[in-house]
């Protein structure tokens, strides 16, 4: 029987007969893992503080026959425990984890891991703001799949221009001469596309107010090119 030990974070679970559970994990290097945890919802389960929703934990499986691997042993890591404390940053947390699980398949790459791990970091400081954290995550997300807008060029090859306003084209996945987008609300999502790190995205000036205008633009993205 082959055994593996890596670092997971729990995206759904099941219960399944009298004291068993089947979790997804997300690992950074063995994909998307499904183990049956057997008897952990038995008080006295040793397992049990191991597989904490919003939490990164360490975990060891029995490779299964079919798709469904044996869970023997887990270690809490870390636990973001900030996230429960309010309920709109819980109900984000589990948006981004739904939304994570339905846009990777069996063998996502380990940025995966690591942006749905940074995410929770951010969500886990009392003082991140929801909107830009919200707009963060689904900006990388995108990126990560692929599917990054144009935020250079309008669809002519135009260079875009300071002071000019723009609407956004879904088609073209670029911008073209409107009268919604701002030069500065372009900016501002050029930094939601790079590898900024969203705490300090807060310290941009207007960074809450831009987050929630923009929103309205990655929204759509996500559910076209990932179904969420």
């Amino acid at each position: 029987m082959k055994r593996i030990n890596t670092h997971g974070i729990v995206l759904a679970r099941t219960d399944f007969g009298e004291a068993d559970r089947i979790l997804t994990f997300l690992t950074p290097d063995n994909g998307k893992v499904k183990a049956i945890a057997k008897g952990v919802r038995k008080q006295k389960s040793k397992m049990a503080g191991g597989i904490e929703l919003f939490s990164v934990s360490e975990i060891s499986f029995i490779v299964g026959r079919s798709e469904i691997n044996t869970l023997i042993s887990t270690r809490l890591l870390k636990h973001y425990g900030n996230i429960v404390k309010d309920l709109n940053r819980t109900s984000l947390t589990y948006e981004i984890i739904k939304t994570v699980n339905k846009a990777t398949q069996d063998q996502p790459e380990e940025a995966y891991f690591n942006l749905l791990r940074q995410a929770f970091e951010a969500l886990n400081d009392p003082k991140s703001s929801l909107d830009l954290v919200s707009a963060w995550f689904y900006a990388q997300l995108l990126k990560l799949a692929g599917h990054s807008p144009n935020l250079r060029s309008q669809k002519t090859g135009e260079k875009l221009q300071a002071g000019q306003k723009y609407d956004f084209n879904y088609d073209a996945m670029s911008f073209e001469p409107g009268k919604k987008y701002t030069t500065n609300d372009i900016k501002f999502l050029r930094l939601l596309f790079m590898n900024t790190d969203p705490i300090k995205l807060q310290k941009v000036n207007g960074a809450d107010k831009l987050s929630g205008r923009l929103a309205q633009l990655i929204r759509p993205l996500i559910e076209v090119f990932l179904g969420s």
